[in-house]
């Protein structure tokens, strides 16, 4: 029967047109064909588009409306593995995850056990050979061979076997068959052997052979288990930082309940007291701590938070106890979304691995016609039946299919979950391979060059209005703005007691400026080329705007029934670490622009403190787009730094965009990487650890295919005896993950 045979009826659309995932955690996979088997089973229906991640053991599966979860379940059960669907709360999808660590904490425990117990018989077996190197003759009996063989082929080999019947009866192959076959045959031909020529088969045995292939072989994989489970601690410690339960304040603002964090909603109090990690996102209402972020943003000391500041679920609270209004819990959380963009890179695909794959689907049966190819050469050519058999075996045993797999997403992995560590967030693996290649990287202004965090210091009265007045005016006009120049006018007016009235008939203008009334006035606040597109006469502020701008400030021009009134002037401060940042960048060869709406005469002094090669202002976004693209068409791979909002077009046309962001209000995924915590530092070390990442993928394909084409000739040739094969299939997927765990290393170089 196809693998398709018994497509439901109903599943009739394409699984692009799917309207659900479905995430699945799967038992029972030990090599590269037994994803693959899972994923072709899967994606042979109509209506299904499955992504199997060996590493991370799970696979993801997007359907659409013809089929449910417990049809996939059954479909992967059908393959010959175990499957779990990840559903429920926030709470019971952490207690699903214990669960299914703990088993698989458990299985490793009794891996553990049943090689050591193969390895107390196995050790008698193969001691003879070992002695043998240091010219020492002595064998056991043929029938103390079997009894200790025996209980290692039955016991230790069932698991290989019951793996290898579930492959074939799925209509596939996998290690298990290799393993299977391999050492059945060494076992099979020394039984025969022994039984025929009894005591005269001494030397020509290989019980030592099967026993020590199968003894290697899981030894290897509990090793193996043990690095894949490392690779993940990343994501396993930003889950773990999910509290489930909130000490929530009752009505008479005394008394503190203990509830299920499901219990709570937004607009709640909550309490949190020193040493507690904090449950949900919430807005300070009382005290003032500090909190510790390191896990969320990379930030390794504690920052103070007080009244009106946010902070975020998973921070641990410092010293001080404070009281929290909540914002948003569960999975509209930062930190539920930071799990999510790191979950998503986790499992992407690099572009790299399909060749892998495509190899893996086909590998074992190809092994498996090597080794007959390999028997017959033999025997044709005039060797004996046990060179044969013993050039088939090491064929069959050298064979891994499991490090060609496992090359890509252990890197993947290990790195995404380093660079999160560190505050760097990769959503695109595709900017893996794009990160070696980048020539130019442009920044934005406000807020990623400098603090983002303006004050008004000079206005410029043209007209007899009243300054406390016209102050007021103007931060009535942009109180519900998020812009930075209109919260430093709103906290300007604030500060020198200005009456601030209401404002209408607002309408905010992109990149350019505002326009509202207050008091029957109609005011335009914004760019020159703004007010001047409003037909406002600009010539009689030449002067004042020049001297502004000379001394570094942003200009901002208020117009009144559509005349000319006042200059403000806005100073940022420009990021310490930013000159470190630009100047590593330009280490590297690359160039830096800034691209920036403000007046090019502020800009280009920018451009001068931090050293960028080149300072453009007056850009409007769609400028800046076509300077993006005006670089690409020459070829230049760019990327784009903003804050992740404002600059949302840029970053999307850019080859690689680049979000900055504190971690609490940035819009996390809205650019292929984003940055935790406003460090330009982090802009070097983003590129660092994508670089490492990808060549670590390549490093490891390229171990995996080489392994593979030098060991498969060489046991052909009888070159490599069995149990030496096995050994070397055993650690040859161990090898390709303990490459990939060196990622884990990396942390983000700074130097304050």
């Amino acid at each position: 029967m196809s693998p398709s045979s018994d497509a439901s009826p109903i599943a009739k659309s394409n699984a692009s047109h799917a309207d659900k995932t479905l995430v699945f955690d799967i038992t029972g996979m030990h090599c590269a064909a037994c994803s693959s088997r899972v994923e072709r089973v899967l994606n042979a229906k109509e209506g299904i588009e499955a992504h199997v991640n060996l590493a991370l053991e799970r696979a993801d599966v997007t359907v659409d409306n013809g089929y449910d979860a417990s049809a996939i379940k059954a479909m992967i059960e059908k393959t010959g593995f175990g499957a779990s669907l990840r559903q429920g709360s926030l709470s019971e999808r952490k207690a699903q995850a214990e669960k299914l660590d703990s088993d698989r904490a458990r299985e490793e425990r009794q891996s553990f056990y049943l090689f050591l117990f193969s390895l107390v018989l196995t050790l008698p077996l193969v001691a003879p050979m070992m002695l043998g190197w240091f010219g020492v003759q002595w064998h056991l009996s043929p029938m103390l061979q079997l009894a200790l063989a025996l209980p290692v082929q039955i016991i230790v080999g069932a698991r290989f076997y019951q793996g290898a019947v579930k492959a074939l009866v799925s209509g596939s192959a996998n290690m298990d068959v290799l393993v299977a076959l391999g050492t059945s045959a060494a076992f099979l031909f020394s039984l025969y052997q022994m039984l025929t020529l009894g005591d005269g088969a001494v030397g020509h045995l290989y019980f030592e052979a099967s026993a020590a292939i199968l003894t290697l072989i899981v030894f290897g994989k509990w090793l193996e288990g043990r690095a894949r489970r490392s690779a993940a601690d990343a994501l396993h410690a930003l889950m773990g930082l999910r509290p489930r339960e909130a000490r929530l304040i009752g009505t008479d603002g005394s008394t503190d309940h203990h509830v299920a964090i499901e219990a709570v909603k937004a607009g709640d109090l909550i309490r949190v007291l020193p040493g507690e990690v904090v449950p949900v996102d919430g807005i300070i209402k009382e005290g003032r701590s500090e909190f510790n972020e390191a896990l969320l943003s990379g930030e390794s000391e504690p920052v103070l938070r007080q009244a009106g500041e946010k902070v975020i679920t998973g921070a641990i609270n410092g010293v001080g106890a404070v009281v929290l209004e909540v914002v948003a819990l569960g999975d509209d959380t930062v930190l539920a979304r930071i799990i999510r963009l790191v979950d998503q890179a986790q499992t992407g695909r690099a572009k790299m691995q399909s060749l892998a794959d495509r190899i893996s689907a086909i590998f074992v049966p190809v092994v498996v016609g090597i080794a007959l190819l390999t028997f017959a050469v033999w025997m044709l050519s005039g060797g004996t039946l046990e060179q044969a058999l013993v050039a088939s075996v090491s064929v069959l045993v050298i064979a891994c299919p499991c490090a060609l797999g496992l090359a890509t997403p252990t890197a993947l992995v290990a790195g995404t979950g380093a660079a999160a560590k560190s505050g760097v967030l990769i959503r695109d693996i595709d900017v893996l391979e794009r990160a070696g290649k980048v020539s130019h990287v442009v920044f934005d202004k406000t807020g990623t060059l400098t603090r983002g965090k303006p004050s008004l210091v000079t206005t410029r009265m043209l007209s007899q209005d009243s300054e406390m007045d016209l102050i007021g005016d103007v931060a009535a006009v942009q109180a519900g703005s998020e812009h930075p120049l209109a919260k430093a006018c709103l906290n300007a007016a604030q500060n020198l007691g200005c009456s601030i009235p209401s404002a209408e008939q607002i309408v905010a203008h992109v990149g350019e400026g505002v326009a509202g009334r207050v008091n029957g006035a109609d005011y335009l606040i914004g760019t020159f080329g703004f007010l001047e597109a409003q037909s406002v006469e600009l010539s009689a502020a030449d002067a004042a705007r020049h001297d502004i701008q000379t001394e570094g400030l942003t200009v901002s021009a208020v117009a009144k029934n559509g005349v000319l009134v006042a200059l403000l002037g806005f100073r940022d401060e420009v990021r310490e670490e930013a000159l470190q940042a630009v100047a590593e960048l330009k280490a590297k060869g690359l160039k830096t622009i800034l691209l920036s709406g403000d007046a090019p005469e502020t800009v280009r002094r920018v451009g001068e403190i931090l050293g960028l090669d080149e300072a453009i202002g007056g850009v409007s976004p769609r400028q800046k787009l076509s300077k993006l693209e005006s670089l690409q068409k020459e070829g230049h791979v760019v990327a784009m730094v903003g804050d992740g909002l404002n600059d949302a077009p840029a970053l999307a046309q850019a080859d690689i965009g680049i979000a900055m962001g504190s971690g609490t209000d940035v819009a996390i995924g809205a650019a292929a990487i984003t940055l935790m915590r406003e460090d330009t530092r982090l802009v070097g070390a983003a590129f660092d650890i994508a670089q490492r990442t990808y060549k670590k993928i390549w490093q490891n394909l390229f171990w995996a295919f080489f392994y593979n084409i030098i060991g498969i000739p060489l046991a052909a040739l009888g070159m490599l005896n069995p149990a030496l094969a096995g050994g070397a299939m055993a650690f040859s997927s161990v090898s390709v993950v303990s490459n990939a765990l060196l990622l884990r290393r990396w942390k983000a170089r700074q130097t304050d």
